[in-house]
């Protein structure tokens, strides 16, 4: 069981141990990433590094993000690693087992997509003052959802007719999105730089997708068959009845 403390200063940098596959198109490498997110670096590095299993990463996104549970500060990190042909999505968070915190496991999962199987990416923008835009103003907030499985989330909430004073049941609605993974980057809380590094990751996934025109057999269209059935007759009779 490990027991390594999630700060970065208590690990040696590992750059060197995953260099053949190591490299992306954004200025911080991957290895680097890890290292200042400071979450299990090494650790982390070993489960993308076999993941992978030998593809070259085109480029990454690497989030980690704080949850607060009663006393409890939780931490959680996920990596995106883009290669020519794979999205490969690691999750790691950690669980203590004692009240002092001796005992700590690792929960870890790891996804790997093909590209052609994606089916949307979506990006959302958030800019602050946007009367005085200016081309050189960044982006405050950012949101990448990636779509592949057909999974959908229902977000439904008592529905309401506008009159405040009703007390009348108007049922519930809500919103459907198709969406299988989504990562929310605020330049507030992750910088201005990890907003930068989002987009240039969303640019060059949809750049390996759309490069990867594959059809997906569960989204295109059945090959004809034919009118007449057993299923197809007992319908029709069942309308005539």
């Amino acid at each position: 069981m490990s027991t390594q403390s999630p700060t970065p200063q208590s690990r040696p940098s590992n750059a060197g141990l995953h260099s053949a596959h190591n490299h992306s198109l954004q200025g911080q490498s991957l290895d680097q990433a890890l290292q200042q997110a400071g979450f299990y670096p090494r650790l982390v590095a070993d489960v993308v590094d076999d993941a992978l299993d030998g593809r070259d990463c085109l480029s990454h996104l690497v989030h980690l993000e704080t949850h607060f549970d009663r006393a409890e500060v939780r931490r959680h990190i996920t990596v995106l690693v883009l290669t020519e042909d794979m999205l490969v999505i690691t999750h790691v968070d950690d669980q203590q087992l004692d009240e002092a915190g001796e005992q700590i496991v690792a929960q870890i999962s790891t996804e790997s997509v093909p590209v052609a199987q994606i089916r949307s990416v979506v990006l959302s923008y958030m800019y602050a003052q946007p009367q005085d835009y200016k081309p050189s103003d960044p982006v405050r907030e950012m949101t990448v959802s990636i779509a592949w499985s057909g999974g959908q989330r229902l977000d439904m909430g008592p529905a309401s007719c506008g009159d405040p004073q009703c007390e009348a049941d108007h049922g519930y609605s809500g919103t459907i999105a198709q969406e299988d993974i989504v990562l929310r980057i605020s330049a507030e809380a992750d910088g201005l730089q990890a907003v930068q590094d989002a987009k240039v990751f969303a640019r060059a996934l949809r750049a390996v997708n759309t490069a990867n025109p594959t059809p997906i057999p569960h989204t295109g269209i059945p090959a004809p068959r034919p009118r007449s059935g057993v299923f197809s007759n007992r319908l029709s009779r069942g309308h005539q009845r």
